[in-house]
């Protein structure tokens, strides 16, 4: 049984599923309306009562995963998470909350998880499909065919701003929603030619806001009582004769959810009229249900993690035998250094993979640009705190240690760190075939140990290794080598 808890810009869900066939049965759910946009200052500092009210949110949700045997959680933070600042500080707090660590996802990833959500409910593998996710923050288009993802597309424009900046204190006119909607086309435009009628042939809609949108429309008969875009210029319309939101009295949809609706009614109208969308069906599938797959993938050794670093080698033109051979070497030396293998392990093996990356740009340097290339790129199935610490990796695998020496004060990373140094000198000096000659270890300090016949047949290596102890004294580590 799987667990999957959503922390969006408007509400924090969650899902408990399990596989049954070929399908994700979901067993529990539960929704939280946080509103955690609305605590963002125009500074993207949140405020400690939005924080505070997470926090609660979390503990709650601790407790029903705490009900359940869980083989796999996830928590996944979205767009507030992204923008606010002050992450640093409250993140400890929300972790410590909901008992589990929390993965800040780019928008892309999150595209990419509510297309496979929406892909599992729909099981139509031959479907050219457009799906359109509008949260709180942000706005996710996904192009695709099947399971299949051909582009995924992340806007900073979500309901929460655009409520506020175009209807504020919940006054509704025409000119205000034109206003609303000319922006929402402006922020789409650029991008609007890839998702062009003919690349698709359904579209969905996988939010909240689009699915209570749906249901107003349903309820009371609104235009045709479909998601058609005359449909929704109709409830356009009845919202501007009340006037204001306090006036919005049909059925469908609770009161407090009326201003949301304001923003994501005018993002939709947005875009379906930039990309030519006639009408789309709401579905009650997307980024919490694409999450639960993700993890029995995972589950069952299909990590797409593993296939983004194949990706990323192909297009970068990385010698994989050579790259292989090193993450061979570095796993042979980091379980000396760390016979439990953590989480570090997986961090090792992809950043080994993706240590010579840089090259794509320049040899000088090659280091220095990998890690900017490895931390800053669309990389599906990481977050940006995966990405940070493979980019550290790889920054670090050779000259100076100040350049890590924040995360060398993480004993995991240190160990990982020291095996992938040594990995890549013993690659350059075409030394895999004599590993089994070195012993390590490291505590408080690094000691390294050869015997006599290996030292000598090997001397350039020796020639790196004494150099690595200067490396290591600069950042307050001791290094011994010994001979014997």
């Amino acid at each position: 049984m799987f667990a999957a808890v959503d922390l969006g810009s408007n509400s924090f869900r969650l899902h408990i599923g399990h596989q049954a066939g070929n399908r994700m049965r979901v067993v529990k759910t539960a929704r939280d309306p946080v509103r955690l946009a609305a605590g963002l200052d125009k500074d993207k500092i949140l405020s400690a009562e939005a924080i505070a009210d997470g926090v609660r949110a979390l503990r709650s949700f601790k407790e029903i995963l705490g009900q359940h045997q869980l083989t796999g959680v996830r928590v996944v933070a979205t767009n507030t998470f992204r923008v606010a600042r002050n992450v640093a500080a409250f993140m400890p707090l929300m972790e410590q909350a909901i008992g589990y660590p929390i993965e800040i996802i780019s928008g892309e990833e999150e595209g990419r998880l509510i297309y496979m959500g929406v892909s599992h409910e729909v099981a139509r593998p031959l479907e050219a499909r457009l799906v359109i996710d509008i949260g709180g923050g942000s706005t996710e288009l996904i192009l695709g065919r099947g399971n299949d993802i051909d582009v995924v597309e992340s806007f900073g424009i979500g309901t929460q701003q655009q409520s506020i900046t175009f209807f504020p204190d919940g006054k509704i006119d025409a000119r205000a929603f034109e206003a609303a909607i000319t922006s929402a086309r402006s922020r789409f435009d650029d991008a609007a030619a890839l998702f062009r009628p003919g690349e698709w042939e359904a579209v969905y809609g996988s939010s909240g806001t689009i699915r209570a949108i749906a249901e107003v429309i349903a309820v009371n008969g609104i235009g045709d009582g479909a998601m058609s875009f005359s449909s929704l210029k109709a409830l356009e319309a009845v919202l501007v004769r009340c006037g204001h939101v306090d006036r919005f009295l049909l059925p469908g949809i609770k009161r407090e959810r009326v201003f949301v609706m304001l923003g994501g009614l005018s993002v939709l109208l947005g875009v379906m009229e930039e990309l030519q969308v006639p009408r789309m069906v709401a579905i009650n599938a997307g980024l919490r249900l694409g999450a639960l797959c993700d993890l029995e993938m995972r589950s069952n050794r299909l990590d797409r993690r593993d296939q983004a670093i194949e990706v990323f080698q192909r297009r970068f033109r990385v010698d994989e035998e050579r790259a292989a051979r090193t993450a061979a070497l570095a796993r042979h030396l980091h379980l000396q250094l760390d016979p439990e293998a953590g989480p570090y392990q997986r961090y090792l093996d992809w950043a080994s993979r993706l240590h010579e990356v840089g090259q794509a740009i320049s040899h000088s340097g090659a280091h220095k640009h990998g890690a900017y290339m490895v931390e800053n790129a669309d990389m599906p199935g990481f977050t940006t705190g995966d990405q940070a610490i493979m980019g550290k990796l790889v920054l670090g695998q050779k000259g100076n240690l100040r350049k890590v020496k924040e995360q060398l004060g993480d004993p995991d990373f240190a160990r990982a760190q020291l095996a992938l140094r040594l990995a890549a000198m013993m690659m350059h000096a075409r030394l895999d075939e004599h590993i089994e000659g070195i012993r390590l270890r490291m505590k408080s300090r690094i000691d390294i140990g050869v015997g006599a016949d290996w030292a000598k047949r090997h001397p350039t290596v020796m020639f790196w290794l004494e150099k690595e102890k200067d490396c290591w004294d600069e950042v307050s580590v001791a290094l011994s080598v010994s001979v014997g």
